[in-house]
C-alpha cells in the first residue's frame, strides 16, 4: 500500500527527504504553501526560494540556545506578539488563539539539509498548493521554487500561511482531489 505524503511549510523538507529514501512507498506528495527543493539546501539560491525571510518585521524571532549560550542558536519560533500578523492574519481568532498556544520551536538545522541528485526524486508524482497570501513562505518564493522544480500540478488557494484554518473547506477539497486523481 502507497500513501500520499503532505508537507506544510518546512515540513516540505521532511516530504522531500521521504521521496529521496522510500519512494516505491509513496503514491504521490503535496506541498502546501511548503519549502519544496529537490536537492535540500544546496546554495544561497535555495536559502533564498526555500526559507522564511521575516527581515520586513524585524526582530521576529525568539531564538532556543540548545548547545548553550555560547554557541549559535538551534531553534527559533514568531515572537508571541507578531504570530498573529505572520502566521494567521486570515485566521478566525479563536484558532490562531489555539495554534499559538500549541506552537513549538522549529530546529534551524533544517536549512542544512542536503540530497543527493538521483532518478528516484522524480518517480513521485507531487502536488504544489500555493498560499496566495502567505507572509512566510511568500508566494514569490513558492513560484521560484515550483519553476525550479516543476510539480505535475500547481493549484492556489487565497489563504495565508495556515490555509487550515484560513481557507480548510477548499484546502479540504484540493486534498480530496488529489486523493481521487491519485487512487482512481
Amino acid at each position: 500500500m502507497q500513501v500520499i505524503l503532505v508537507g506544510h511549510s518546512a515540513g516540505g523538507v521532511s516530504v522531500t527527504e521521504a521521496i529521496h529514501k522510500f519512494p516505491e512507498k509513496i503514491q504521490a506528495t503535496v506541498y502546501v504553501g511548503a519549502t519544496m527543493l529537490k536537492l535540500g539546501f544546496q546554495s544561497d539560491q535555495d536559502i533564498k526560494d526555500g526559507a522564511p525571510d521575516l527581515s520586513e518585521f524585524g526582530a521576529a524571532y525568539d531564538f532556543g540556545f540548545g548547545m548553550g549560550r555560547d554557541q549559535p542558536p538551534t531553534t527559533a519560533i514568531i515572537k508571541k506578539e507578531l504570530q498573529r500578523t505572520i502566521l494567521y492574519p486570515m485566521s478566525p481568532l479563536e484558532d490562531c488563539t489555539l495554534a499559538s498556544m500549541l506552537l513549538r520551536p522549529c530546529p534551524l538545522v533544517f536549512t542544512e539539509v542536503k540530497f543527493k541528485e538521483g532518478e528516484d526524486s522524480e518517480r513521485v508524482p507531487r502536488v504544489y498548493i500555493k498560499t496566495l497570501q502567505d507572509r512566510v513562505v511568500k508566494p514569490k518564493q513558492q513560484d521560484e521554487m515550483i519553476k525550479r522544480w516543476p510539480p505535475a500540478q500547481v493549484y492556489s488557494i487565497d489563504s495565508d500561511h495556515s490555509p487550515f484554518f484560513s481557507n480548510p473547506f477548499v484546502l479540504s477539497g484540493l486534498l480530496l482531489k488529489v486523493a481521487v486523481t491519485c487512487f482512481f
